[in-house]
């Protein structure tokens, strides 16, 4: 079980590999085509690792910003380890540009598409509040068909594997267990602050938000189901982070069961190779984090 004091690592899956966040530094490991594994280590900007981190609500907004930063960096990392026996590599623009399209598809699909699908049944419901619950189920509905779908989809299948080898890592770290694969494979591929979970807790609180806001005039309609997305982005993070911290609490592990049980359709039991992976992007990140606080403790 974690605790509030100790420290938290967390990370995601990327092509081939794994990374992880620790506390000043994310690490990223790739499996090379050759078989051997790349790293790489990129310091945290001191506005995601200060005081943004630690305000209820604000950390939320910094947490979700730090993790398409980070993220769009490890993915590149990834993508480039894997093109190396082509002599090829994606520059940041190109990524940035793919990341741009990413988002807005998914702020089309999640949030805009079921206002205009709720929108013909507004006359029938009779009520905006009605109309907003429909929104509501119409956006979880399109949510889980879209996860059921990319699942089925080779490679993101073996990226699901990575993430499965992450959850372990981070299960066997947050347990002091000995970072080894023998150790790391006794552990779930399901963890309470996965961003599986944090996504499906956005689709909820959003019902909730969304519920008693009016739906007239359409610009209106349109324009609060952006410009909420921050708002819904911060509680649904202190909803996660909650969670996590509180595992071992029953009514948090009732509440907490959903996310879980949706992680059945984003990670699979991953092979001994990914492991290794996962793990080898766990020591990075604690020694590199290690070797940092050592040097801020000479400087002082």
């Amino acid at each position: 079980m974690t605790s509030q004091s100790s420290p938290t690592y967390g990370g995601q899956a990327v092509i081939e590999g794994v990374m992880i966040r620790g506390q000043h530094c994310a690490s990223v490991a790739v499996r090379r085509p050759d078989g051997t594994i790349a790293l790489r280590s990129d310091l945290i900007s001191p506005f995601f690792a200060g005081r943004a981190r630690k305000l209820p609500l604000v950390r939320g907004v910094a947490t979700l910003v730090e993790t398409l930063t980070i993220g769009m960096r490890a993915l590149m990392f990834s993508a480039n380890v894997g093109l190396e026996e082509e002599g090829e590599e994606i520059d940041k623009g190109t990524m940035a540009a793919v990341l741009a399209v990413a988002l807005l598809f998914a702020v089309v699909l999640f949030f805009l598409v079921p206002v205009l699908a709720s929108r013909p049944l507004e006359g029938l419901m009779g009520s905006d509040v009605v109309s907003n619950l429909t929104e509501g189920l119409i956006r979880l509905a399109i949510f889980l068909a879209y996860v059921v779908l990319i699942g089925r989809i080779g490679q993101i299948e073996r990226v699901f594997m990575y993430h499965g080898a992450e959850h372990m890592t981070v299960h066997a770290q947050e347990h002091h267990d000995a970072l080894e694969v023998g150790s790391v494979r006794s552990y779930p591929t399901a963890h309470p602050r996965c961003g599986t979970a944090f996504l499906l807790v956005v689709m909820i609180v959003s019902i909730f938000v969304f519920t008693f806001v009016g739906r007239e005039p359409f610009w209106w309609l349109i324009t609060s189901r952006i410009v909420f997305i921050p708002l819904i982005a911060a509680i649904s993070y202190e909803a996660v982070r909650y969670s996590g911290f509180h595992s071992g609490n029953p009514f948090v592990r009732l509440i907490a069961a959903p996310s879980l049980a949706l992680q059945a359709l984003t990670t699979r039991q991953p092979e001994d190779d990914q492991i290794e992976v996962a793990i080898a992007a766990m020591k990075e990140a604690i020694t590199t984090d290690e070797g940092l606080i050592d040097e801020h403790e000479d400087r002082a």
